[in-house]
């Protein structure tokens, strides 16, 4: 288990990002969600918690299997998801992450909002007691993101918002930054596979780290979009771009095809998502054998061949046949051949499987 605890700042304030992050996360899964890779939504539904009272639940799946390393898709299947489960208490939230085909993976994520730059140590006191864990500050303008998320529109050095009028965020911006607010997220990774547990930990909590870090700077970037939307605007503006992004990935479902004609024979059994191979056994028309195709009469179950003359009979006598087998690979060697020279002429040969 790889604990770290992650700090990234916004020049927003709480409440603010309250509807911001309800839009980024929204408009992000959509532009990541593509040929049945991405986001999909499965629930979002209101949720009452007797401790932390009225909140949102979400469970979603995510199809990526093209964006993992090399050596992770050599050990998963091609076709495969990660649950997320979401309950949003805002300004506390609760979010895991689960993998069916690999029941030792999990990823539980605890955040907390507070209007502040990321100064306080014990937001998590009660939770981690005697946990040790890493503080990790993530500065959503100075800290290198992966080259393939760039886009100069999100590049906060640069950008001010013409509603707002915050920005362009200068290098020390979170010291003297008003207003300011810090997302503290408390990152649990387990992966409790001998062997590969701390090198899968470590790649895990990367991910995590580039996912928040690109989250936090669109939520910014993107903050004339939404910053004058209400609640229930946003939660509209959710809903839609969901039922968007659901369709963009079905349009092109994971699927191994044989055939593209149907099989009468066949009845395709199971979900929709299910591998579209015909569930049954007849074969392909293209492989079957054509009813008036001329068989060949089967060999014979024995041969009768010849057998040797001994000395001393004379040319022409009628000797009675040698039965051989059908399945042997029998040579009979010329009368006139003696066993010495058959095993001269047998060790002349080249030892075949030798050189396999």
């Amino acid at each position: 288990m790889l604990l770290k605890e992650y700090r990234i700042c916004m020049p927003l304030t709480v409440e603010e990002y309250r509807i911001g992050q309800l839009y980024m996360i929204s408009k992000h899964s959509h532009e990541q969600s593509d040929r049945g890779e991405g986001v999909e939504v499965v629930q979002n539904v209101p949720f009452e918690d007797p401790t932390h009272g009225q909140g949102q639940f979400t469970e979603k799946r995510v199809y990526l299997n093209s964006k993992l390393p090399s050596w992770a898709r050599a050990v998963v299947p091609k076709i495969f998801y990660v649950t997320e489960k979401a309950w949003n208490y805002y300004p506390y939230t609760i979010t895991e992450y689960t993998c069916s085909f690999l029941p030792k993976f999990s990823i539980h994520i605890e955040t907390k909002y507070e209007d502040n730059k990321g100064s306080n140590d014990n937001i998590f006191n009660a939770e981690l007691k005697e946990q040790e864990r890493e503080v990790c500050f993530v500065d959503i303008a100075y800290d290198e993101i992966p080259e393939r998320y760039y886009k100069e529109s999100e590049d906060l050095r640069y950008f001010k918002s013409e509603k707002t009028l915050r920005g362009m965020l200068q290098d020390g911006w979170r010291d003297n930054h008003d207003p300011i607010m810090c997302s503290y997220k408390l990152v649990t990774v387990k992966f409790e596979v001998w062997g590969l547990q701390t090198r899968v930990e470590q790649f895990l909590h990367k991910v995590v780290r580039d996912v928040l870090l690109l989250g936090h700077r669109q939520a910014f970037a993107w903050v004339d979009e939404w910053i004058d939307m209400t609640m229930d605007e946003v939660r509209e503006f959710e809903r839609t771009i969901q039922e968007a992004t659901n369709q963009k990935i079905g349009l092109f479902p994971p699927s191994i095809t044989i055939n593209e004609k149907p099989l009468s024979s066949c009845a395709k059994n199971g979900p929709a998502s299910a591998p579209s191979t015909p569930m049954c056994t007849d074969a392909p028309e293209s492989l079957s054998v054509p009813k008036d195709r001329t068989r060949k009469t089967s060999a014979p179950e024995t041969l009768t061949l010849p057998g040797p003359i001994p000395s001393g009979v004379p040319q022409g006598s009628s000797l009675g046949p040698l039965p051989v087998s059908n399945h042997l690979q029998t040579s009979i060697p010329p009368s006139s051949t003696s066993d010495s020279e058959n095993m001269d002429e047998q060790s002349k040969q080249p030892d075949v499987l030798a050189d396999k």
